[in-house]
């Protein structure tokens, strides 16, 4: 099984839209409720959802980047305002925190072998 996408909601779709392609995402599908991005690099996508009501969204979304300080600051020097700028977290990754013009959390990160592989892993598989 493979991830397919992860669907966030948006208040306006234009500034969000705009605030994705100037973090390096393609967009793939374009309509007034909806649009689809793929990552730089793999098979990744994500969505966007236009609302009319007032949401609250508490989900994290991450982005792995292996050259996260770097480009954390071109982001910055493109206007990105970074709530966390990259740091190194006791779960041995290093990330970044900000949010989209809708309010979502994003963490921009780099793990390296301890995404998949950290020193506490364990191997339990559902039957």
């Amino acid at each position: 099984m493979e991830l397919n996408q992860v669907t966030l909601p948006v208040s306006n779709m234009d500034d969000a839209v705009q605030f994705y392609l100037l973090l390096g995402f393609t967009q793939i599908v374009n309509t007034p409720h909806y649009a689809r991005f793929s990552c730089p690099k793999g098979n990744a996508t994500f969505s966007l959802s236009l609302e009319s009501d007032h949401f609250e969204n508490r989900a994290v979304i991450y982005f792995e980047h292996e050259h996260l300080d770097e480009f954390c600051s071109i982001l910055s020097q493109k206007g990105v305002q970074f709530e966390l700028q990259p740091r190194e977290q006791r779960y041995l990754w290093k990330e970044a925190i900000l949010k989209d013009p809708s309010g979502n959390k994003i963490k921009l990160y780099w793990a390296g072998e301890n995404r998949l592989n950290p020193p506490w892993k364990v191997e339990i598989r559902g039957s």
